[in-house]
């Protein structure tokens, strides 16, 4: 061990951690993309940290103190036409996010249906979303010498071999005015657990929705609690 690189310590420690995951944070960028849903908004959105989306925008005026209530808009789904996702599946995944927003914010909120004084509207969109290939995505966790290749990829790539992968984008916005709290976009692959690796083809995109309605009720109630947006 004494006689490793550096780098390759590095690489299988990190690996070692990712391992563990059963969602991972995907690179995302301007030119990726939908925009439909953002629209002009989009233009606001700069990258962001290792822990935050990969996109985000916090409006810098915003005074997230007077928020106390969070009206949640039904998830939508935005992809275009070469989208590979099925009408039917297409709605089990924006109902099974719509839930998760209501259940995570509403530890934190109260969770209303019309606009008024401190309410927070949410809006999501599912832009698209790919599916794990179940056997193959198990067999590459399980088998030894399967999983080996696939530890090789990741290190190699940033990403194991048969995972599935959603992307979403997020607008917050004064439920009154309309004025504009924050917009985020991110996407997220599976990770390395070997629990992962048992899951229907679109475990991974339910793992990531679940991820973003934990991040989501996280920061805003940080937020609305008076720790500063960042």
């Amino acid at each position: 061990m004494k006689n490793y690189p550096t780098k390759t310590l590095l690489a299988l420690s990190l690996l070692a951690l990712t391992a563990c995951t059963t969602t991972q944070k995907a690179d995302i960028n301007q030119s990726s993309l939908n925009c439909a849903f953002l629209a002009n908004d989009c233009s606001k959105l700069t990258a962001g940290g290792k822990d935050q989306a990969g996109l985000r925008y916090i409006n810098p005026a915003a005074q997230w103190t007077q928020y106390n209530k969070v009206l949640i808009a039904p998830v939508s789904f935005w992809g275009d036409d070469s989208t590979k996702v099925p009408a039917a599946d297409q709605k089990a995944l924006v109902d099974y996010f719509t839930e998760q927003l209501n259940t995570q914010l509403g530890q934190k909120f109260e969770v209303v249906t019309q606009a008024g004084a401190g309410v927070m509207k949410i809006e999501v969109a599912m832009v698209d979303a790919s599916a794990a290939t179940p056997v193959l995505r198990s067999v590459s966790m399980i088998v030894p010498q399967a999983h080996m290749l696939a530890n090789l990829k990741y290190l190699a790539t940033g990403t194991f071999p048969f995972v599935g992968a959603a992307q979403a984008e997020t607008k917050v916005t004064d439920a009154t005015t309309g004025q504009v709290l924050a917009l985020a976009a991110d996407k997220r692959i599976g990770g390395g657990s070997m629990a992962a690796g048992f899951q229907w083809k679109w475990g991974d995109a339910e793992n990531a929705i679940t991820h973003w309605a934990e991040m989501a009720t996280t920061r805003l109630s940080a937020w609305t609690s008076g720790t500063p947006a960042q």
